[in-house]
């Protein structure tokens, strides 16, 4: 509209992972702020993006306690690791403060982080589940998916690459700061 005006438009910008997901015609647009595109998270699964196995960041953490008679196992990343982003709280399913995973990936089902200090959360089974914990020793390491990538992965300074092919891991550092 402000091309057809005779208003000078140099800069055309469309954003969000779902438009990058879903365009199929972005002819003038100049610019395509994907979000968090290449790695999607809860809160594309949720909105129906993406589903959590197309989810390809997590953040790796150790099982260091328990809680039986509250049905909490206590893990080593908090919100300076998982941030703060509750994304999903607003959608059908609440994912806490992320999912949890084994570490190869498979959802561990109805587990969540429920709570976060600054370095330490909270595993419980999500409202209205009940039953037993699984056997989670002190040690285990799983893998948690994030509410919102971009929160997440702005809490560190690099991201550990594990290539499908199974090939050695790679460390990409990132950009960090606006």
């Amino acid at each position: 509209m402000l091309h057809d005006a005779g208003l000078p438009c140099p800069v055309v910008s469309v954003g969000s992972t779902p438009t990058a997901h879903a365009a199929r015609d972005l002819t003038g647009v100049t610019e395509l702020r994907a979000g968090v595109y290449m790695f999607f998270d809860l809160v594309m699964a949720g909105i129906d993006v993406c589903a959590v196995d197309d989810i390809a960041i997590s953040v790796l953490t150790t099982v260091i306690g328990h809680q039986p008679a509250r049905g909490w196992t206590m893990i080593d990343a908090g919100w300076m690791t998982l941030s703060r982003d509750r994304g999903t709280a607003v959608q059908d399913v609440d994912q806490g403060y992320g999912l949890v995973c084994y570490v190869n990936g498979r959802v561990l089902p109805d587990l969540i982080v429920s709570s976060v200090n600054q370095e330490h959360g909270i595993i419980s089974h999500r409202s209205g589940v009940d039953g037993v914990m699984p056997d989670l020793p002190v040690g285990t390491r799983l893998r948690i998916l994030p509410n919102h990538a971009c929160a997440t992965a702005a809490q560190h300074d690099r991201y550990n690459v594990l290539p499908q092919d199974g090939g050695p891991m790679q460390i990409w550092p990132r950009f960090g700061g606006w």
